[in-house]
């Protein structure tokens, strides 16, 4: 009994939640539609406008299957910094799960925005001020790969461009109190984390997802490091998981990044 346990639970988890449920049947729908292709896609009470049906997918497992931007607060209209907004799935769940929250979206890809701009109007959202910039460590601007849906990285193959960047740093000091910073900025985020060293004081929550390319220093010692002498507690678990690490230094053959986790980080009230 142990053993069908074990081989089948992982299997039967989706069917147990409407959630679940629902991004089976988004998988049965548009699982097979051509990677990069516009989509108009309906799900719960929602009409998005999806540029990538798989990236899509991936996200509404993460979001609305696996709550990973779930947090507590006692506030009563939290803070919220939506770094790497994307479409906009993020912010509708911030916004169904904290409505009086005021939301900060950044994103940088100026294609991308326009979407996430579109999606959030055509929905009635407008707790959200969207931010057409990347989060760093100046104001200099930043240059980065467009990948056509979210996956856009200043590590990125092929042609690049250049694009407005915030300083985060600056811009998460004006508050005396953030409920949750999310970043999703694909490759940055250790930098971005360096510069606001000083300044997690002010975040109760934090997401980070975090990347490690095969030609660049991994940086994960440091980064909880930081988060540890802020005072967060954390989590981590992995996108990328493979067989064999230590003799398959790649996932998924995949020549650009070899690891991707994701860190919860939370403070004791």
């Amino acid at each position: 009994m142990y053993v069908l346990k074990y081989i089948f639970k992982e299997s039967f988890k989706p069917f147990t939640t409407a959630e679940g449920r629902e991004m089976l049947q988004l998988m049965w729908k548009i699982g097979d539609k051509k990677r990069y292709a516009s989509e108009t896609i309906k799900f719960g009470k929602y009409s998005f406008e999806v540029p990538d049906c798989m990236s899509f997918i991936f996200q509404f497992k993460e979001i609305f299957v696996e709550h990973y931007y779930n947090f507590n607060t006692n506030s009563t209209e939290p803070i919220i910094i939506d770094c790497g907004a994307n479409i906009g799935s993020s912010c509708v769940y911030f916004n169904e799960t904290y409505p009086k929250a005021k939301i900060y979206a950044f994103e940088a890809d100026q294609k991308i925005s326009k979407i996430l701009s579109k999606n959030l109007t055509n929905n009635g959202i407008t707790n959200v001020e969207i931010i057409s910039k990347a989060v760093w460590k100046n104001t200099d601007g930043i240059e980065f790969a467009i990948e056509g849906s979210d996956g856009a990285s200043i590590y990125g193959t092929g042609n690049k461009i250049k694009v407005e960047s915030m300083r985060l740093r600056d811009f998460i000091s004006k508050f005396d109190k953030i409920d949750m910073l999310k970043m999703d900025i694909e490759g940055a985020e250790y930098e971005v984390i360096k510069d606001c060293r000083n300044d997690l004081k002010h975040v109760e929550n934090i997401f980070i997802e975090y990347h490690s390319f095969p030609n660049q220093e991994q940086n994960l010692g440091e980064i909880l490091e930081i988060l540890t002498e802020n005072g967060f507690r954390y989590f981590i678990n992995s996108q990328v998981d493979r067989s064999k690490p230590l003799v398959n230094h790649r996932y998924k053959n995949n020549d650009l990044m070899d690891l991707q986790l994701n860190i919860f980080g939370y403070k004791n009230s």
